[in-house]
């Protein structure tokens, strides 16, 4: 994962999969990211053939002591 970029992962409710990953730069206000993760979640959900409401992000939270 680059350093500077929030990282996403878009889960499946019903299965608890996540089926998409994406990543923002961190300049992006929160009204922005919000945007341009509906966009997306959209998106992956027609592609995928599955309701819009079963989908929802994640920010994926980097530890530290992990990537030392």
């Amino acid at each position: 994962m680059k350093a500077g970029e929030k990282h996403y992962k878009c889960v499946n409710s019903k299965t608890g999969y996540a089926i998409y990953y994406h990543s923002l730069g961190r300049e992006l206000s929160n009204e922005e990211v919000k945007a341009e993760l509906e966009k997306i979640r959209a998106r992956v959900a027609i592609q995928n053939g599955i309701y819009l409401e079963t989908l929802y992000w994640e920010e994926i939270k980097q530890d530290a002591e992990l990537t030392q």
